[in-house]
């Protein structure tokens, strides 16, 4: 299916690995100019090295407003305005019991899942509003709908983008702007083979039995039982940037092989 993107242009936030990465690649791919941003340069420097297609590499912290706003600045200068945002950078943050996670706990985990999408969206906004046809997509989870009482911070930050994404679906719509959001879970990315290989440590087993006891123990519904691959939350993304998701606004797409145990 040609998805149209050619000579779209996106920023994809979270670029340097997993569902960023595997995104970038499957947009330029389908012939869309890509800027990844994340905020490590060397592994940026790798992930963009590895591209094939027009994909470039602007290296940003997302949690400075300073450093966004040079985000801006350059990638205008690399490719112009652009025409599709998607907003996939994240970190599990703080874990334990919620008596154990203090006040930093909280704020360092919201200040990236949260406040840094808010803030890469508000600085792109206006390249998404003056084209026409903006695309807007940001990456939540299970946990936003399906809360985990051992990361009790990631869960209210992803609720809270699925709320951002349907406030901003009803703002802009009218301009041309689709805003939507996709819910991953236990996709195989550097944040969850860290997870599993800590299970793996506490538990004193391989990373395999981690991941085997813990789709038993923890992810009873995801029917597939197994991880899921960064590439096929990307096939999602890159539908919703596409002219072929014309007429999707304010949705969330779970790409969860079942793992939320409701409709």
């Amino acid at each position: 299916m040609d998805l149209g993107l050619q000579g779209r242009v996106a920023v994809v936030t979270g670029g340097d690995s997993g569902i960023g990465l595997a995104t970038g690649r499957l947009l330029a791919a389908e012939g869309a100019r890509v800027v990844l941003t994340d905020q490590y340069p060397d592994r940026l420097r790798d992930a963009v090295d590895g591209s094939a297609g027009d994909v470039q590499g602007v290296p940003a912290d997302l949690t400075d407003p300073k450093q966004v706003r040079k985000l801006v600045d350059r990638v205008h200068e690399l490719v112009g305005p652009v025409d599709a945002l998607v907003n996939a950078a994240g970190v599990t943050g703080a874990q334990g019991s919620f008596d154990e996670i203090d006040d930093d706990g909280w704020a360092s985990t919201i200040a990236t899942d949260l406040l840094a999408p808010v803030r890469v969206t508000r600085a792109f906004l206006p390249d998404l509003r003056a084209c026409g046809r903006g695309r807007l997509v940001f990456l939540a989870s299970e946990d936003a709908v399906q809360p985990y009482d051992d990361e009790l911070p990631y869960c209210a930050a992803k609720a809270g983008v699925l709320a951002l994404a349907k406030g901003l679906s009803r703002s802009y719509a009218r301009e041309g702007l689709l805003v939507n959001a996709v819910s991953p879970a236990f996709i195989a990315t550097p944040m969850t083979d860290a997870m599993m290989s800590k299970r793996a440590e506490q538990n004193g087993t391989s990373v395999d039995k981690a991941i085997e006891s813990f789709l038993d123990e923890e992810r009873p519904y995801l029917e597939l039982h197994r991880r899921g691959r960064a590439e096929e939350v990307a096939a999602v993304i890159a539908f919703l940037v596409s002219d072929r998701a014309s007429f999707v606004n304010g949705a969330n797409y779970r790409v969860d092989g079942g793992s939320v145990a409701t409709i």
